[in-house]
């Protein structure tokens, strides 16, 4: 049984990261592995409650009291396999997940230090693969079904895994030039090296995943032949349209990008350099310039950290709302609901200045056609009827330099494609794909999972549609016994009601 006295022996404690001054020289994650005795210690703490209400915070059910223990005594092969048992891909979700499971942890009742299930996850999956104990799965006789998967994010390539595992012959289809969705070509390295995608793929593609990049479904493929050529298709295409604001004056202006301009031409350029391709600058650089990003989530976040990385001369980040408290409010968010607190990225220690409560005014025009400054102003943002409402104080506007802007202010929903019109299905309000319980869009055998399904959402929400998506398959093309399904089409967050 678990050590009844760990939480009171120990402490929270998470490695140190590396050296700002050497970190911000190379594109390498920004976190060491933990030592030995740091994980075990941590994985300690665990209380292995009578209701583990972690599970609860996490969409995919993680059994994170089991594991914790195993790895407490030194079992890390039975730990993994009880960490595969409900995630596919713990080495993305320990990088990427914001864990709510650990807003939800027991020990952060009142204030208290919550266990650091994230680190010891991706300690768990990173030992894993030192140890030689992830190797593809012998899958069963083949079923003679064939399901395509639009799309290589974390929720196709989640649903392709179960799928395969079931005897289903799978196809994943990525218009990009390689798989991994967001994951590839969204997320920073120093944040998620690729290595740990192209292991993965490797896995997949040795289970029987035939992965066809470059393919833009709807373009390149139509949907009729995609019908015609399988049992049943998922469509799990992300939510990647933008937000902007078109409104704003001189939004038109050379030098204001959407952020996934940015991030995606760094990640390509990085990906480059690492088959040894000669460097060229990427088409939106930061080098040298004064940056403005727009937005106070992970993606302005991620261009915070490759602004530094490539050299910005300034970086400002600019957040609509207020600054928020640095623990939980529990008349606002109560224990075990994820709580509004301001959080900090290693992005944020390695330079540049958040600034709160304001509000973009113009981008102004330094006479050629191209930015040269924000005029922004304080503002109080109240929410009436469902609406937001915005107030600017007086005498408040002010000017910040910048030639460099990010519009980081979120994503409307999966991009308008010509897919969509051929499978005869449309957005939401939302700007989503609607599914009934069992899945499936309106038409016939094509199912939707993951950000395309919920809009942008966390990597663990997707894994687990992902993962459920394919239990709903699996049951369409008459699948013997039942595949896992983590989560409802209806299921959300935990919140107060």
């Amino acid at each position: 049984m678990p050590d009844p006295n760990g939480f009171l022996r120990y402490g929270r404690r998470l490695p140190a990261r590396r050296p700002v001054p050497v970190r911000i020289s190379d594109w390498r994650e920004v976190y060491p592995p933990a030592g030995e005795e740091l994980i075990r210690e941590q994985a300690t703490r665990c209380m292995d409650c009578g209701i583990p209400f972690c599970h609860d915070g996490c969409p995919l059910g993680n059994r994170i009291p089991d594991w914790n223990d195993l790895v407490r005594t030194g079992n890390w092969a039975a730990a993994i396999t009880s960490l595969h048992a409900t995630n596919n891909f713990p080495e993305f979700t320990g990088r990427l997940c914001p864990a709510p499971c650990e807003a939800a942890c027991v020990l952060g009742i009142g204030g208290g230090e919550p266990v650091t299930i994230k680190q010891v996850e991706v300690e768990i999956i990173d030992r894993a693969f030192d140890l030689d104990l992830v190797a593809p799965q012998a899958v069963p006789a083949p079923s003679g079904r064939h399901v395509a998967v639009v799309g290589s994010g974390p929720a196709g390539l989640a649903a392709a895994q179960q799928l395969v595992r079931a005897g289903h012959a799978v196809t994943v289809y990525e218009r990009d030039d390689a798989v991994g969705g967001l994951l590839r070509y969204g997320i920073p390295d120093f944040k998620l090296e690729k290595r740990h995608i192209d292991r993965r793929v490797e896995q997949l593609a040795a289970e029987g995943v035939r992965f066809r990049t470059g393919v833009n479904v709807g373009v390149d493929v139509t949907a009729e032949r995609l019908r015609a050529e399988h049992d049943a298709v998922l469509l799990a295409a992300g939510a990647l349209a933008g937000r902007d604001t078109p409104e704003t004056p001189g939004r038109q202006l050379r030098g204001v990008h959407q952020a996934m301009e940015h991030l995606v031409a760094a990640n390509r350029a990085v990906a480059a350099a690492e088959r040894g391709a000669t460097a060229e600058p990427p088409p939106i650089d930061a080098a040298g310039r004064h940056v403005v990003i727009i937005g106070g989530g992970d993606t302005a976040a991620d261009c915070l950290g490759v602004a530094h990385r490539q050299g910005a001369a300034s970086v400002h980040q600019l957040d609509l709302y207020p600054e928020p408290p640095s623990a939980r409010d529990e008349a606002r968010d109560p224990w075990p609901t994820w709580p509004w607190i301001l959080r900090s990225y290693p992005a944020h220690e390695e330079g540049g200045e958040r600034v709160f409560a304001v509000a973009v005014r113009e981008f102004v025009d330094d006479g050629t056609g191209a930015v040269r400054a924000v005029r922004v102003a304080e503002v109080t943002v109240e929410k009436r009827d469902g609406r937001r409402i915005l107030t600017v104080l007086p005498g408040s506007e002010r000017e910040l330099p910048a030639d460099l802007v990010l519009l980081a202010i979120g994503f409307e929903g999966t991009e308008e494609q010509p897919l969509l019109a051929q499978f005869g299905v449309a957005r939401n309000p939302r700007g989503a794909l609607d599914a009934g319980p069992d899945w499936q869009t309106s038409a016939e055998g094509v199912f939707v999972a993951g950000d395309m399904h919920r809009g942008a959402s966390l990597i663990v929400w997707a894994i687990a549609e992902g993962r459920a998506a394919a239990a709903a398959i699996h049951s369409y093309l008459g699948g013997s016994g039942r595949l896992p399904a983590p989560v409802s089409s209806s299921a959300q967050p935990l919140s107060v009601r």
